[in-house]
């Protein structure tokens, strides 16, 4: 049996496990397709009507690719002598719990496991794959248990395993911010989600004065230029001390590759640099009341009269909307359309609105939705009755490019939203982990207990698998390459293992983890919403399964 050190003979399980379990993942592919694009073509009523295969197999791709980051990463930290024990660790639970699940059943949700069979995969297909050689290895009780343990000591001294990112600049870049949220975040989060207030605006322009609502901004416009990989360590350092000074700059990212795609050259002028420098703090106006991931069907109307639009409707769960100055608003130009090619994007400017008085504008009004987490920005529904943009702010200069526009920029923001999960699962390791080896129960530190250095080792796995897949579909975005389904997957898997890290945190907190007073009850809080916004994860597996099975072989 290899040991966990022997890291030649484990990397080589592991990339044949990987082999088996692209050929499963083939096999899958071949047997969905029959049932949701009989003629060649993604049948939608199909795809519907077969949602719980559809969606396990965009599970299944996404377990896959995690394991080819993974490797990936691996091997090239051991081509550099790198692979440290932890690394090594987290390798080897990855996989053979990864592919246990690709063999026996994924969770997609808590009542809700995906089996081969339930994708049309044959038997002897599926008792091949669990019958390799490298499975068995990768699987054998002992050395798996001697690879918790392993992990749970370098944890336990601090050592989380290694990025591989291989870049002076992004790295300077992440210690930076995390020594940031350690001061200046961490100490002050409990109070501002006890008290459920807006993040100070001292904060806010300290966050501007560093660069991170122009990080992926160009440099022509004030920005850094840096990429969506150094937007991910920010975020996830950010998030790591707070989720909601982590979204801080989600909707800077979002207005700027809005306005960076899709806008006029005047438009880029004016807005890309007071974005850039945080002078103007944008928001996201595109989800109603009875649409939520259904865009197409919005109905927020803006009537052209002269040269002004006029916006009637309404919106809903609109982050940080009082205290903003720029709304993206997505909105129905033409009153005969029935779908998507009716919609245009505007830049509404807007007067910035206070606690007392949100929404300070004629033809607008709102009211704040309270929330169980995620807090710091707020969340609110807004009224328009005749609300006034110029025609000017029509993004782009025409009309019915709106959900294009939109549809552009979700690379980025699922990615984000990746790397905000990233953080909240971290954060949430770290807590199980400090109180697992202070907490003493039955003369020992918990830490000490099989099932939980057991939790804690596979919650350190998870979170750096996720972590590799999100940095690979960000490196695909720097590179200008398509990558909607690597953002998809990275979200999806990311989302999961947030929550699934604040819930196991928890519990190794028992009946204190319950209580207000201990950050984990908010950081549960906070990570249950990773799963529903910036599209749902039933939303997100229908656009993996779609795209995977559209892509050429």
């Amino acid at each position: 049996m290899p040991k966990t050190t022997d890291h030649d003979a484990l990397l080589a399980s592991c990339a044949s496990l990987l082999s088996d379990a692209e050929t499963l993942h083939a096999a899958t592919r071949a047997a969905v397709a029959q049932s949701l694009a009989p003629s060649g073509r993604v049948d939608a009523g199909l795809v519907e009507a077969h949602q719980f295969a559809a969606h396990g197999f965009a599970w299944q791709g996404t377990y896959v690719e995690a394991l080819r980051q993974t490797l990936a990463w691996a091997e090239r930290l051991a081509a550099d002598g790198r692979l440290s024990p932890a690394d090594a660790a987290m390798l080897h639970l990855g996989f053979a719990e990864y592919g246990a699940q690709l063999a026996g059943g994924i969770a997609m949700s808590q009542t809700e496991t995906v089996r081969p069979s339930d994708m049309g995969v044959a038997a002897d297909v599926v008792a091949a794959f669990a019958a390799e050689p490298a499975l068995t290895r990768l699987a054998h009780a002992p050395t798996l248990e001697a690879a918790r343990r392993t992990l749970s000591g370098e944890l336990a001294e601090g050592r989380f395993g290694t990025l591989g990112l291989d870049d002076e600049i992004l790295e300077a870049t992440r210690e930076q911010f995390l020594r940031f949220a350690a001061s200046e975040v961490t100490p002050h989060a409990p109070g501002w989600h006890a008290r459920d207030e807006l993040i100070p605006l001292e904060l806010v322009q300290k966050l501007a004065d560093m660069g991170v609502f122009g990080l992926t901004i160009p440099e022509d416009y004030g920005g850094t230029g840096l990429g969506k990989v150094a937007m991910c360590l920010v975020s996830e350092a950010l998030s790591g001390g707070y989720i909601g000074v982590g979204s801080l700059g989600t909707r800077s990212e979002i207005a700027g590759e809005l306005i960076r795609l899709g806008g006029t050259e005047e438009q880029k002028a004016r807005w890309l640099p007071s974005l850039a420098s945080g002078e103007i703090l944008p928001t996201a106006v595109f989800t109603e009341p009875n649409t939520g991931s259904d865009l197409g069907s919005l109905r927020t109307r803006a009537a052209r009269e002269g040269d002004v639009y006029r916006v009637y409707g309404a919106k809903t769960w609109i982050t940080h909307g009082a205290r903003s100055d720029l709304m993206t608003l997505l909105v129905r130009t033409d009153p005969q359309s029935t779908d998507y090619r009716g919609l245009s994007m505007l830049l509404a400017e807007k007067p910035r609105g206070s606690e007392a008085d949100p929404f300070p504008a004629p033809g607008m009004s709102g009211t704040e939705i309270p929330v169980l987490g995620y807090r710091g920005m707020k969340e609110y529904e807004i009224s328009f009755d005749g609300f006034e943009v110029p025609a000017s702010s029509l993004l782009g200069g025409v009309e019915g490019q709106g959900f294009k526009q939109l549809m552009e920029t979700f690379e980025s923001a699922r990615i984000q939203t990746a790397a905000r999960a990233l953080g909240v699962a971290q954060n949430a390791l770290e807590l199980g982990l400090a109180y697992a080896q202070s907490r003493v129960q039955f003369g020992k530190a918990l830490l000490a207990f099989p099932r939980v250095h057991a939790k804690l080792a596979f919650m350190a796995t998870e979170t750096m698998m996720a972590r590799q897949l999100s940095y690979f579909a960000a490196r695909q975005k720097d590179a200008d390459r398509r990558c909607d389904i690597e953002a998809g997957m990275a979200k999806l898997l990311a989302a999961r293992v947030a929550f699934a890290n604040a819930d196991c945190a928890l519990q190794i907190h028992g009946g204190n983890g319950y209580a207000l007073e201990y950050p984990i009850s908010r950081v549960l809080c906070d990570a249950r919403i990773l799963s529903i916004f910036e599209g749902a994860a039933e939303i997100q597996a229908q656009v993996i399964a779609r795209g995977l099975l559209s892509r050429a072989n």
